[in-house]
């Protein structure tokens, strides 16, 4: 049977298509190849940067200038591990109580002062954990007003002719802590209960369950994931802590890396501390990474449908006002009157060249630090997206890791290449010139710009990322079909359409960066001092209310991201009937 011309010539013409296309995915791939290698390589010292701090302290704790395994065995880490221990079991137990507890009150139930609780109960997290510290010893110590006050009224003449507890011990700092830390569980515990499927809600409801046991048999199951990284992030930033653990006198293995470096002068042993940190760390960001990996529960049929909200009156009302209140109270009306209060009794300090030359540190140390941050983002970000090899994830992953570095970490891993290399020009010049050079990055404002931009690259770095996500990929094709290469798609297309995720970014790292602690006390150079070093300085030296207006300027930087930020989180609610 003889075929006809057109079947001819189409069986001839398919080989030919087949081959074409498979010519332009080898073209294409090749043509690709040399871009994803150049970000490759573009990236990788940006992740050598990051990483550079945790390889100098774990290579430093194994190669000491003197070996104090033993002394340290045997003396100062069975009291650090232990009090390290409490603390965090302690502020963990109660952040995820009340930030549980909180989150499901405002997301299921209807009461009196909701709407105001469910953005004030994020406050207290704008209020560093050394500032609430140094608020409650002024509110109760023997001379201060809760004290006197009771003296006062029942007529006692000294600390002998009553008893009262005293907030500078361990219970005190897992108590003060968690009633700052206890909104990362609160976030994560809203967003989960936000976005849980509404018809296993009601399934549950219908099977005879009670509000408080659908919450107890289905909410809290599902919401499992969320909860454990909000208590990993109050459980970091628990163990990053110097100022309030200082000011209460616990030991902790942050306080021992300040006393064995500052106090002993020994800069191995506290590498070698801090490498005991480091493996906290990794095993916190192990269970979180493992709570991520079962986050998968879908719901998609729950979506437009108000969630079952139940309605509380009387006493039921009223207690879920109390369980509300107690914590926005105590975490954060209280310690801002009374900064307040000290800011208004010492405001001649507003006009003293100590509080603007503070002040003005801090906002140029912040400043610049969201402008590193953010670009640094997002040149890892972009890098991503239009690149496909294989390494580019993991290698974002790694830059964003330092955000789970305690501070005191960071400072000792900054400070050890950086006295290196300082050494090493000094040597050199002293050699070939006979000049010395002295100490030029060490202690200076690049250890510090260096440490801020390893701890917080991972906050720009994922609201960037997370901004990218909601751009189509199709514009980045659009614009190169009108002439634009990467970098002109990158300026005159993304650029402007991700304005509000960068201006979001840079907001984040400034006020991180402004409430940041310990790597400022250990980095900064000789005879200055930031609003956050001021306000540790002066609680140091029982003067805590002169420095009431430098933590009121820190608090109030620290209120403007939250609110966006709850704001953010509310505009994912579920609860919303779609017409």
């Amino acid at each position: 049977m003889t075929q006809t011309p057109s079947k001819q010539n189409s069986m001839n013409k398919r080989p030919r298509l087949k081959l074409n296309r498979l010519a332009f995915r080898r073209d294409s791939e090749s043509a690709h190849r040399p871009q994803t290698w150049r970000w490759f390589l573009l990236l990788l010292p940006v992740v050598a940067l990051v990483l550079l701090p945790l390889i100098s302290i774990i290579f430093m704790s194994f190669s000491p200038s003197e070996n104090i395994w033993p002394h340290l065995i045997s003396t100062i880490l069975p009291r650090s591990i232990r009090d390290t221990f409490l603390l965090m079991s302690g502020v963990g137990i109660l952040s995820l109580l009340i930030g549980t507890s909180t989150a499901w009150l405002v997301t299921m139930y209807e009461f009196k002062g909701k709407r105001f609780f469910d953005w004030a109960l994020l406050l207290p997290l704008a209020m560093p954990t050394y500032m609430i510290a140094y608020c409650s010893v002024d509110l109760l110590e023997y001379s201060g007003p809760v004290q006197t006050s009771l003296r006062h009224v029942f007529g006692w003449q000294d600390s002998r002719d009553y008893w009262f507890p005293n907030i500078a011990t361990l219970p005190g700092a897992i108590l003060v802590m968690s009633l700052v830390l206890y909104p990362y569980v609160y976030l994560a515990a809203r967003a989960s209960f936000m976005q849980q499927s509404v018809k296993v809600l009601e399934v549950a409801r219908t099977l005879g369950r009670s509000p408080f046991g659908a919450f107890i048999s289905v909410g809290l199951p599902l919401a499992r994931p969320h909860l454990i990284a909000g208590l990993v992030l109050a459980l970091m930033e628990c163990l990053n802590d110097y100022g309030a653990v200082a000011y209460f006198g616990v030991e902790t293995l942050t306080a021992s890396v300040y006393s064995t470096w500052l106090e002993r002068s020994n800069l191995g042993g506290a590498a070698q501390i801090a490498t005991l940190m480091l493996l906290i760390v990794v095993t916190l960001l192990y269970v979180e990474q493992k709570a991520r990996s079962r986050q998968k529960y879908y719901s998609p049929t729950g979506h437009g449908h108000r969630l079952p909200v139940t309605n509380l009156t009387g006493w039921a009302g009223a207690l879920a006002i109390f369980i509300c209140a107690v914590p926005f109270f105590l975490g954060f009306v209280l310690p801002f009157l009374i900064l307040l209060n000290a800011s208004f009794r010492f405001i001649d300090f507003l006009w003293t060249d100590i509080f603007w030359r503070a002040a003005g540190f801090s906002l140029m140390l912040a400043a610049l630090t969201s402008v590193i941050a953010v670009s640094v983002a997002l040149l890892l970000s972009y890098g991503k997206r239009v690149t496909s090899h294989p390494w580019l994830k993991p290698v974002n992953w790694l830059a964003g890791t330092g955000y789970a570095i305690p501070g005191a970490i960071l400072a000792i891993g900054i400070l050890i290449p950086l006295a290196t290399f300082d050494n090493m020009v000094d040597s050199l010049m002293r050699s070939t010139f006979g000049i010395s050079t002295g100490l030029l990055l060490s202690g200076s404002v690049i250890g510090l710009l260096f440490a801020y931009l390893v701890r917080f690259l991972a906050i720009s770095l994922g609201t960037i990322e997370a901004g990218f996500h909601k751009v189509s990929p199709n514009l980045d094709g659009a614009a190169r079909t009108l002439g634009q290469n990467g970098v002109g798609a990158f300026t005159t297309v993304l650029l402007p359409i991700m304005r509000a995720p960068i201006a979001a970014a840079a907001l984040l790292v400034f006020v991180d960066t402004m409430k940041e602690l310990p790597a400022t006390l250990l980095l900064r150079p000789f005879n200055f001092d930031s609003l956050a070093t001021l306000v540790f300085e002066f609680a140091s030296r029982e003067e805590f209310e002169e420095a009431g207006l430098a933590g009121l300027t820190i608090v109030a930087f620290g209120l403007v991201p939250l609110l966006l930020l709850n704001r953010t989180v509310s505009s994912g609610r579920q609860d919303k009937v779609n017409d």
